[in-house]
């Protein structure tokens, strides 16, 4: 049905006008005749009407009472598995009982735990039986209705009406179901409810560690395992089972405690002794394994963790390549003799977890690669996480972050492009075209038959161009149908980095390579294409990636390579066999390359990563005889140190960072550009700080340092001041508590008399499980008591770094969420369940609460109408007023037509009449009408010889002139009556004929 509305009606009140436009014109248009004026008058109001309908924003509004129903299912682990199953088998049974088929209803289903997904599109046919759900997946930890509302809302049709039915327990953890439904019943759709209700039964829940917020090495404490256990009425007997309390620390783990205990009905709190004697993270889990098990539902709710640290004096993580572990020994006594703690960590051996970063002030990365030489199967990098986590460390912890040069560190390690980078205060890529510190890469990429090959050869191609400088040069050869071509460059094929990265990226992505027949033609390429390079590329690679299967290169080409000093890298994927993998094996071997077999498309990047390091080899510039570098800027880690320090052997190049904030203390006189001579530069990032020493300490480049009377005061300084603030908190204390879903931060601050510090302006932060900081705002609640909170709904830990004040030193803690509060409710949430159904849509009837869905789906639950009457029929709507619009600029026109044009009707009539009858006019109707034109014709001529008789007559003195003048004439001339009088002939006082007229014209006129 199409209806007309209005989007501003205020304006139709000016139809109050119509009556005084009838009048006026009714009056005015009196002499057109009945006919014409009645038309006018008609077309003129039409007009009017039209031109206020545009004013007021006319449309067309056209409603359906077709009805789509969407069902949104909450699959959440609260809710029994028997339970979750029988929502499908009552959608699929309500659905084909009352959709209205001749209407066009529709229907669909959203499921929901703590995402949500559609598991069926609304569609015009009845729902099909389900066995399994394929969208939901398996993050059902935790129920998030708000999600489920929202995507249940874009999924409904907006040419129908529409109504959501809810089948849930009501036990939202995540998200505010109540504000986006009451937004949804505004927006016309209505909201029925089918509760789920939770019965108690038995289940063991173990709630939490308390842990002493000060503990202190050497002391012991007291550790508190709470564990509540619900029971029904009828079964009060004591449930028998183990307590187990376990401590991990270094990826270390260690059993506490073990024993039998009975849980009766209700809380019971076991204390258990204990003592640390080593400063660390510790991370403490509880957990309860019942004897029998009809005495617990849920698994997951039986264990629970906390996280305690324990600060000692201070503590280094230094983090070595596993390949020479003992390379920076020296520097490790140079701390030890400091008294700085020092604990190292092989490169293949690293920390799991952000929690046992946390036992460490600061961390050194000792010439560290970021991937490790290997074989293939036994490549050993640093993973992104692992990266994050430090960083993370550093930023929002305050903890400190350096990093030692070495032959494979910074840019020359493979760290280009990583998170370190940004962190640090030098750039590890050269943007500086002076320095000659380029490479070129070459990849020929082989179509594989390796599960999605042409993804990883997508990945590990935009990899390698990421681990590249903006003056390094990089191409990649790739078979079409049109033989070997290269992807960018036209024939040459290499490209510098810089100023072509995004399209070479982007290329990259549209990439779909081809089953190349033989190695030698793209060879060919590379190798010409690499050579064209000339001196512009001190170092020069290729890698060919492969299935092995293409015709062997030439012994030709092969030896361009080796003359071009060109060495070649081979990648054999999915190999068809050892023939095969032997041909890509002597290609590298021949040009003193690397080879690699892989499996599986996941070991390439960590392959390529290596490989782009080759091209990095400039990056390190060694000097012969040596060079002595410059202080070239005071700071606290040079106090009282000597300003002539001992040569170098050699660095890594870097470019400081485009920034006012990095202080490079340190510069070597080679080379020339002092952006690129970086040896030693600071700065503080975020809440720590880090340092880029780009020589070493004396393996190799430094070692004349060794001997230096300042090695151990210098070096103890810098890692001093990188370390996270260790002194003397005060009487501050820090403690946390999870309820409901929210973590409680509260600080309570003494001074030294024990006087309460009042409007502190604390900065606070939080790294949730994910390593994404989170937002706690601090505010004072109480004199000296000060209290924060955020969301803690994701389960891990949550590490949390108070800075009370300028100069004081920070407090830490962490908290640890076990389990997701899903696991905690035993009880269905009929307040929410009720708020839903109370709200009443726009236009419609408030939603209903059907009956209770139980694992076996009753009747009087299928027999209840979803599909029924009761919300806003569906209106789409369209402006129609610059129809309108135009429609008025007609209709004035036609107005204008009708009182300016008098169209004669008879004679109209009469052809018409001719026309359809085919006869001609009445002969004597004819003559008489020929009479009356003549008649008319001599009484208009009549009419026209008065007027002009009338208009020149004379007075009788003009009559006796003319007739003397007449009757003077010699020849006798015309009678008075007959004579005309002459207009040229002037009278005796000189005025013409013309003249006199208009003077007497002006008399008449006065």
């Amino acid at each position: 049905m199409i209806r007309l509305g209005f989007e501003h009606p205020m304006y139709l009140w000016l139809l109050v006008f119509l009556p005084l436009l009838v009048f006026f014109a009714w009056t005015r248009l009196a002499a057109l005749g009945r006919f014409r004026q009645f038309l006018a008058i008609m077309i003129r109001c039409v007009v009017w009407t039209v031109i206020v309908f545009a004013l007021a924003g006319v449309q067309w509004v056209r409603t359906d009472d077709r009805l789509t129903v969407m069902y949104v299912l909450d699959q959440s682990e609260s809710i029994p598995a028997s339970k979750r199953k029988a929502m499908l088998d009552y959608v699929t049974r309500n659905v084909a009982k009352h959709r209205n088929q001749q209407r066009g209803d529709r229907a669909g289903i959203v499921v929901f735990g703590r995402d949500a997904s559609i598991e069926i599109p609304p569609f015009d046919d009845a729902i099909p039986p389900i066995r399994r759900l394929e969208s939901l997946g398996t993050r059902t930890d935790a129920t998030n209705l708000e999600s489920a509302l929202n995507l249940a809302q874009a999924s409904l049709s907006e040419d129908t009406a529409r109504r959501i039915v809810v089948v849930t327990d009501g036990n939202e953890n995540l998200g505010a179901a109540n504000r986006l439904a009451r937004r949804l019943t505004q927006a016309g759709v209505g909201i029925d409810v089918v509760p789920v209700r939770l019965s108690g039964g038995d289940e063991v829940l173990v709630e939490k560690i308390d842990l002493p917020t000060n503990i202190r090495k050497g002391q012991p404490f007291e550790a508190r395992v709470v564990i509540n256990r619900y029971a029904d009425a009828e079964n009060q007997k004591p449930l028998k089972g183990k307590l187990r309390l376990t401590q991990k620390v270094g990826g270390e783990e260690s059993l506490v405690l073990e024993q039998s205990i009975e849980l009766d009905p209700d809380k019971s709190v076991f204390p258990i002794r204990h003592q640390i004697e080593q400063p660390a993270a510790y991370v403490y889990e509880a957990s309860f394994e019942p004897d029998e098990e009809s005495g617990d539902t849920l698994k997951q709710n039986n264990a629970a963790t906390a996280y305690t640290y324990v600060r000692g004096q201070g503590r280094v993580l230094m983090i070595v390549d596993h390949r020479a572990p003992d390379e920076f020994d020296l520097l490790i006594e140079t701390l030890l003799d400091a008294n700085i703690e020092v604990v190292k960590q092989p490169s293949d051996n690293l920390f799991g977890s952000l929690a046992e970063l946390q036992a460490y002030d600061a961390v050194i990365l000792a010439g560290v690669p970021r991937v490790s030489e290997g074989n293939a199967d036994g490549l050993t990098s640093m993973s992104d996480l692992q990266i994050e986590m430090l960083v993370r460390n550093t930023q929002q912890l305050g903890a400190g972050l350096m990093m030692i040069g070495g032959k494979e560190s910074f840019g020359a390690g493979g760290w280009t492009g990583t998170k370190i980078e940004e962190a640090m205060p030098v750039d590890f890529k050269i943007k500086n075209d002076k320095v000659q510190a380029v490479g070129a890469l070459a990849i020929i990429m082989h179509a594989s038959e390796m599960a999605q090959g042409n993804y990883w050869q997508k990945v590990i191609g935009k990899a390698a161009v990421e681990q590249l400088g903006p003056s390094d040069y990089a191409g990649v050869l790739h078979w079409t149908m049109n033989g070997d071509v290269w992807m960018w460059g036209g024939n040459g094929g290499m490209l510098p980095v810089g100023p072509n990265k995004r399209a070479m990226l982007a290329a990259l992505n549209r990439m779909t390579a081809g089953d190349m027949p033989q190695f030698d033609p793209a060879m060919k390429m590379a190798v010409a294409g690499l050579t064209r390079l000339g001196n512009k590329a001190s170092v020069k690679h290729c890698i060919i990636i492969s299935d092995g299967d293409p015709t062997a290169p030439s012994n030709a080409t092969v030896r361009a390579f080796k003359n071009g000093n060109i060495t070649i890298s081979t990648v054999a994927v999915a190999s068809h066999g050892m023939i095969e993998n032997q041909r890509l094996q002597q290609i590298a071997t021949a040009t003193g390359g690397k080879y690699y077999s892989v499996k599986d498309g996941r070991a390439l990047p960590r392959i390529f990563q290596r490989e782009a390091r080759r091209v990095s080899k400039p990056l390190v510039m060694e000097f012969e005889n040596g060079e002595r570098p410059e202080v070239v800027f005071a700071h606290p880690v040079l106090d009282g140190i000597d300003r002539r320090l001992p040569p170098i052997g050699g660095l890594v190049l870097t470019q400081t960072k485009n920034s006012s904030l990095p202080q490079v203390l340190i510069r070597s006189p080679r080379p020339e550009a002092p952006e690129n001579s970086t040896v030693l530069a600071v700065w503080n990032y975020g809440l720590g700080r880090t340092a880029a020493l780009t020589t070493d300490t004396g393996a190799r480049w430094a070692s004349s340092w060794t001997q230096w009377s300042e090695y151990d005061r210098f070096f103890a300084q810098l890692v001093r001041w990188l370390m996270r603030p260790t002194g003397d908190t005060g009487k501050y204390s820090i403690a946390t508590n999870v309820r409901d879903g929210e973590v409680q931060v509260v600080v309570n601050a003494l001074d030294n008399e024990d006087s309460f510090l009042n409007f502190l302006d604390m900065n606070a932060t939080v790294l949730g499980p994910d390593l994404k900081p989170i937002e706690l705002k601090m505010s004072q609640s109480a004199p000296g008591r000060y209290v924060g909170s955020f969301p803690g709904g994701q389960s891990g830990n949550y590490f949390v770094n108070v800075i009370p004040g300028p100069g004081a030193a920070p407090l830490s803690t962490g908290v640890t969420v076990p389990y997701s509060e899903e696991y905690r409710v035993r009880e269905s949430n009929e307040a929410l369940m009720q708020a839903l159904v109370a709200l009443k849509p726009r236009d419609g009837q408030a939603g209903q609460l059907m009956p209770e869905l139980n694992e076996r789906v009753a009747d009087d639950l299928i027999e209840f109408d979803t599909f029924r009457d009761g919300v806003a029929p569906a209106r789409s709507i369209r402006d129609a007023w610059h129809w309108f619009v135009l429609a008025g600029c007609g209709l004035f026109l036609a107005d204008v037509f009708v009182r300016r044009v008098a169209i004669p009707i008879a004679p109209m009539l009469a052809a018409l009449n001719r026309m359809r009858t085919g006869k001609p006019a009445d002969v004597k109707q004819t003559a008489r009408l020929d009479s009356l034109k003549r008649a008319k014709q001599q009484a208009a001529e009549q009419t026209a010889s008065r007027r002009a008789a009338v208009r020149f007559e004379r007075t009788s003195a003009e009559s006796d002139e003319a007739v003397e003048i007449v009757g003077g004439n010699a020849d006798g001339g015309k009678s008075a009556a007959t004579a005309k009088p002459d207009a040229k002939t002037d009278t005796a006082d000189g005025k013409s004929y013309t003249e006199r007229l208009l003077e007497a014209k002006r008399r008449a006129g006065k």
